[in-house]
């Protein structure tokens, strides 16, 4: 399809192209702001500016129900609405240029990835992930405040409130544990680092089902908008009230399926992290450490009226860590097969028995890494 067909589709009309002092400022601004936002990841600036400088930019009419900028792979371009003020530095101009900047493409020009969306894999899962990780970047890069919103009667903290605020919210929740670094270097650099990361502190199945259920509610969200827009036209034009009936009864259903999908990927993150956390505690500190963090993760955490799961996983989790915490009074810090490997070469090598309970603890230590591999979640 043609890149005219493809804007005529999305309904996507085009005024007139930026001329180049403006396409200028915009890529100066845009690049300064990333830069300075995400130093540790060493981009070039000057590099990045003359990048996004080549971009073609347009103003156009967009529809009602799109963002006010688009970026088009196929012809590296970038069309802003018109009633977008391109002199402010908006989370959605860099948003998109950041797509961009993440983009990977053979050499026939097909797109193979952007950020956590890998397009080459057989599930093709991943584009909300990205999706939200982009605008989570965008949102730090122009410095918006974090705000307190309220969505299907959801209550949560997010840096977008009004564009992906649920993934944002739930993303948040994600680099609780893996930090943000591995999130916004894979999201820069189209790499597993992030993905790699967190399936550490969980495990792949658990990361598939997230990334899935990402997909989910964003799909949901897009059809809840049109049948919300189908609403207001059929109550505008006095239609029927057997349609109205049925559409309010479908939105409503949409909104407990996203607001259900929300707070089941919310309890998967918690359940897992934060066991592979209890799992991994050695020393009186790892103790006090994940107290700590089990109690300060309620400040980002989405919540809900009759939502009990994080207070009852809070009680059961904080008798657990007791648990450890009196075993390693009573018996000293927790010791890992290699650590009991390692003591055992340092202060017995040369006892007869020790060749033998090295080979002993060699196969124990096979076995349970198998019985990992082979654990069901």
């Amino acid at each position: 399809m043609s890149i005219s067909s493809t804007l005529k589709n999305e309904g996507i009309k085009v005024i007139g192209k930026l001329n180049t002092l403006e396409i200028n400022k915009i890529a100066s601004n845009i690049s300064e702001a990333i830069i300075n936002a995400f130093p540790e990841h060493h981009l070039d600036q000057k590099n990045l500016f003359i990048s996004i400088a080549r971009l073609d930019m347009y103003i156009a009419e967009m529809p009602n129900d799109m963002a006010m900028a688009k970026y088009f792979y196929k012809n590296n371009s970038i069309y802003f609405s018109k009633d977008m003020n391109l002199e402010d530095l908006n989370t959605l101009a860099v948003h998109e240029c950041l797509h961009f900047i993440q983009e990977i493409k053979n050499k026939r020009g097909k797109l193979l990835r952007m950020g956590l969306y890998n397009m080459q894999g057989t599930s093709n899962n991943g584009m909300a992930i990205n999706e939200a990780a982009v605008q989570l970047m965008a949102s730090i890069a122009t410095g918006s405040k974090t705000d307190n919103v309220k969505y299907y009667n959801m209550e949560f903290s997010t840096e977008s409130p009004d564009f992906y605020p649920l993934q944002t919210a739930l993303l948040n929740e994600m680099i609780y544990f893996t930090g943000s670094y591995a999130l916004f270097h894979s999201t820069l650099y189209s790499d597993d680092i992030f993905k790699n990361t967190f399936i550490a502190k969980s495990n792949p199945k658990v990361y598939a089902q997230i990334e899935n259920n990402f997909d989910l509610i964003f799909e949901y969200e897009e059809i809840l908008s049109n049948e919300t827009h189908n609403l207001s036209v059929y109550t505008e034009e006095s239609v029927n009230s057997f349609k109205i009936k049925n559409l309010t009864e479908k939105i409503t259903k949409l909104k407990q399926i996203i607001f259900e999908k929300t707070l089941e990927t919310q309890n998967l993150i918690m359940f897992n992290c934060f066991n592979n956390d209890l799992n991994n505690i050695r020393t009186l500190d790892d103790v006090s450490d994940l107290e700590y963090k089990l109690y300060n993760f309620r400040n980002i955490l989405i919540n809900a009226e009759n939502y009990n799961f994080y207070n009852d996983f809070y009680a059961d989790m904080i008798t657990k860590i007791d648990e450890k915490r009196e075993f390693i009074l009573k018996y000293g810090n927790i010791l890992t097969l290699d650590s009991m490997t390692t003591e055992l070469s340092s202060v017995a090598e040369k006892t007869y028995g020790f060749k033998f309970f090295k080979k002993l603890f060699d196969k124990l230590k096979l076995l349970v890494e198998e019985t990992f591999r082979q654990k069901e979640y």
